[in-house]
């Protein structure tokens, strides 16, 4: 009596059944909106963080390790250590130049806090010594520190590093900034010419002339500078002294001082060569010395993107390079990105080909199917549409929420779809059955879709590294139910009155179908009557099993995410820390030699520091290899130690 009722009391929904057209156009709105924002998603590996780190550079040229430690990163990680939002601070000091990294927590605003550490930083320089450069502060992503690209440029004998230096930053850098979502170009390994001025300290010491006259001598005459304006009645004319130097020869003629009518000249105490300046860092591939550029994506930009419109710009590129040179491919962040989406995107056409498999199996009908499965692409397009209004992105979180929400969002149109079959087996016309059913379950499927939209969203609630990495993959999640939820009350009813087939027209293999369900309805119910009477047992098999979670739980490994074999293995070294760049170049042949014993390698690009590293081993493709590289990992191991 109850649910006749139900069916009898007018409803919110009874509009979009009687006017069926108007339920059409909110479904096609849902589809095209989703289909057009899908366009302009951004891709990425993972949600978008908003986990930043402020990077401190500070060279002090000459000064050794210690004495940079006490008088340039000292003071500035007490400064640091004093900006709101700050998690931790570390450092890396060198002979000759500081870094401070400081690392914000999660979700804190970096241009706050850069505008903050630039001020503590104004008022601690004048305890920095008088030799130190400027600090320079640099906004990084702290959940990918390292480029997502990095583009290397072999070294042959027709070229030297400050001609390809030279070369990158005026022609390749300019071209590769300007790509869309390109946050900068940075160069590594790179050396810019510079004049070398080798000091002979017999001749300076016979012509009693010290490094400091020396350096005096060219900060006053390698200069330019204006002196003022020349005016008349016509025009203006600016006034310049340009002493600035670029040969060899000049740097050579250069006046010291003069001593009893004699001019003592740089050339008369030192030998004058143009060269590269020092270098700080060494870019290599596998055992070829190399010149890297690091690519860094905005925050949020469309990686995959990027990448694209990077490889067809770098076709250019190396077709005009010159003296043989090439731009090769050393690392590229979107290669794992793009088999990741692959996978998961056949995983979704087989989910819903499986899922629409089993709903025409179990419905007994092609016609009657095509209910819950138009409800699929309805739903999961306007799951999109949400995204882009929340500014999430296409991720594998998030994808993979579309993937599980595939066989979620049929629930309530097969619900509506089996009603308005049952009312037009009563009898009922198809408006009636559509407008029954509709007024029936209403309630029934708001129950439904706000319990399992209930269900996912608190993980989108949880802090932590955690609670922003599940955001996007719990409310997609949701929000596809609840659009799934608001399609079966809209469009399925109207939907299931056009294609249900009317009373004693259903096929054979319909009937059949509803038979077995028939059986199965009959023998559920007779082992849910034995099951009542046993009541103590059932409740003790519950709670056994309930109680058996807490044992799993305590004894599961944890991860925060399963290993994932993205095809590469990093490596990062350290080196004695009074270490010459040499010094740990040379030792860098033979930790690339160990690993190249490591089976199906591709090849191995490494930045270079004095006092360490890091780099990254390529392999194969994971379909042409026969090992992991999780399975790689300890004979790499083997292979360093």
């Amino acid at each position: 009596m109850k649910l006749l009722n139900a069916a009898r009391t007018p409803r919110l929904t009874d509009v979009f059944v009687k006017r069926p057209v108007l339920a059409v156009v909110v479904a096609l709105g849902l589809v095209l909106i989703g289909a057009r924002v899908a366009l302009d998603m951004p891709v990425l590996q993972y949600p978008q963080i908003e986990s930043a780190s402020l990077v401190i550079e500070t060279p002090y040229i000459g000064a050794s390790a210690d004495v940079v430690q006490g008088f340039v990163t000292d003071p500035i990680e007490r400064a640091a250590a004093t900006i709101p939002g700050v998690d931790f601070i570390e450092s890396v000091t060198t002979a000759g130049m500081s870094t401070v990294t400081v690392y914000l927590k999660l979700n804190e605003r970096s241009p706050d806090a850069l505008a903050e550490l630039s001020t503590r930083l104004g008022q601690i320089r004048f305890e920095l010594p008088a030799g130190a450069e400027d600090p320079a502060v640099e906004v990084r992503r702290a959940d990918r520190p390292n480029a997502g690209w990095y583009l290397g440029v072999r070294l042959n004998e027709r070229v030297t590093h400050s001609e390809v230096t030279d070369y990158l930053r005026r022609e390749v850098v300019p071209q590769i900034s300007s790509i869309k979502g390109v946050q900068k170009a940075w160069i590594g390994g790179g050396r810019l010419p510079a004049m070398r001025i080798w000091l002979n300290p017999e001749r300076m010491a016979m012509f009693n002339v010290s490094a400091a006259d020396v350096e005096t001598a060219l900060a006053r005459n390698n200069v330019i500078a204006t002196i003022g304006q020349s005016e008349n009645s016509e025009q203006r004319i600016d006034l310049m002294v340009n002493t600035s130097l670029k040969t060899p020869a000049e740097f050579e003629r250069l006046i010291i001082r003069q001593e009893d009518g004699a001019l003592i000249r740089i050339g008369d105490i030192a030998r004058v060569q143009l060269g590269e300046e020092e270098a700080r860092n060494m870019a290599r591939l596998t055992q070829h010395t190399s010149v890297f550029l690091g690519i860094f994506p905005l925050p949020g930009a469309n990686e995959i993107d990027i990448a694209d419109e990077m490889y067809g710009l770098l076709d250019e590129i190396n077709a005009t390079m010159p003296s043989g040179l090439e731009i090769e491919i050393g690392y590229d962040v979107t290669d794992y990105m793009r088999d990741a989406l692959r996978e998961i995107f056949i995983t979704l056409g087989e989910t819903v080909l499986l899922v629409g498999a089993v709903v025409v199996a179990l419905m007994g009908s092609f016609r009657t199917a095509i209910v819950p499965l138009v409800t699929i692409p309805i739903s999961l397009l306007g799951a999109v549409g949400a995204m882009a209004l929340m500014g999430f992105s296409f991720n594998l979180l998030t994808v993979l929420a579309i993937v599980l929400s595939v066989g979620l969002v049929v629930d309530d149109a097969i619900v509506m779809v089996e009603n308005v079959a049952r009312y037009m087996r009563e009898g009922l016309s198809r408006s009636q059955a559509a407008l029954a059913s509709s007024r029936q379950l209403m309630s029934p499927i708001i129950a439904m879709t706000i319990t399992l939209a209930t269900v996912y969203a608190p993980i989108g609630f949880l802090s932590g590294l955690t609670g922003v990495l599940f955001k996007e993959f719990a409310f997609t999640l949701a929000v596809a139910v609840l659009i799934s939820g608001f399609v079966a009350l809209t469009l399925s009813p109207v939907m299931s009155s056009w294609v249900v087939p009317e009373r004693g027209r259903e096929s054979p293999i319909t009937r059949r179908v509803n038979d077995l369900f028939d059986a199965t309805r009959g023998l559920y119910s007779r082992m849910l009557n034995r099951e009542l009477s046993a009541n103590g047992q059932v409740v003790f098999v519950a709670l056994f099993v309930s109680l058996l979670a807490i044992p799993f739980f305590l004894f599961s490994q944890k991860e925060l995410a399963p290993t994932e074999d993205q095809n590469s293995m990093n490596v990062a070294y350290t080196a004695p820390p009074e270490a010459s760049l040499d010094y740990t170049e040379r030792y860098m042949f033979d930790l690339v030699d160990a690993m190249l014993t490591l089976p199906d390698t591709s090849h191995m690009w490494q930045m270079v520091t004095p006092s360490g590293g890091f780099g990254g081993m390529t392999f194969k493709n994971f379909h042409e290899r026969e090992h992991s590289v999780k399975e790689l990992l300890p004979r790499a191991f083997g292979a360093l130690s």
